[in-house]
């Protein structure tokens, strides 16, 4: 995927065991999707953290925010209740939507990659972000793209 591309529909599990639709927010919400390496390591929960602090701020200018990694479920419930997460993780079990995206790894190539989406409402990628070892730049850089598609009217 990259930057002015439409997102295909898709769908995975909550932290809870809930299926979730993208195809739900197109047209309704701008989404911003950030992938992350692993549950319960330190640049993920910096990461997780940091995203949390400004959950509302996201929702309030019109967007919802999820957490995608290739743990289950179960292990993000965990990951939520350790945190206070208040946004929704997804299980990409087997990475499948991760592969499809061809979501860049680590420049080590066997680490995840750390990649945020900035989609606007009708369902375009408008901003990528990656980033490995700076958690905070994807914060950052979400809500001031989020911010600017508010004022165009685009989320």
């Amino acid at each position: 995927m990259k930057e002015g591309d439409l997102i295909p529909p898709f769908r995975l599990q909550n932290q809870n065991g809930e299926w979730v639709e993208m195809e739900d927010y197109i047209g309704k919400k701008g989404l911003v999707l950030f992938f992350y390496p692993k549950d319960h390591t330190p640049g993920c929960t910096k990461e997780a953290r940091g995203f949390n602090e400004q959950y509302d701020e996201f929702r309030q200018l019109g967007v919802e925010l999820f957490g995608i990694s290739g743990d289950d479920y179960q292990t993000h419930k965990s990951f939520c209740k350790k945190n206070g997460l208040s946004f929704p993780l997804l299980s990409d079990k087997g990475n499948k939507i991760r592969k499809a995206w061809k979501v860049p790894a680590s420049l080590l190539g066997f680490i995840p990659g750390r990649v945020s989406y900035i989609i606007d409402r009708s369902g375009r990628i408008r901003k990528i972000i990656n980033s490995q070892l700076d958690p905070h730049r994807h914060i950052e850089e979400s809500l001031a793209t989020v911010k600017m598609l508010k004022e165009k009217g685009e989320v």
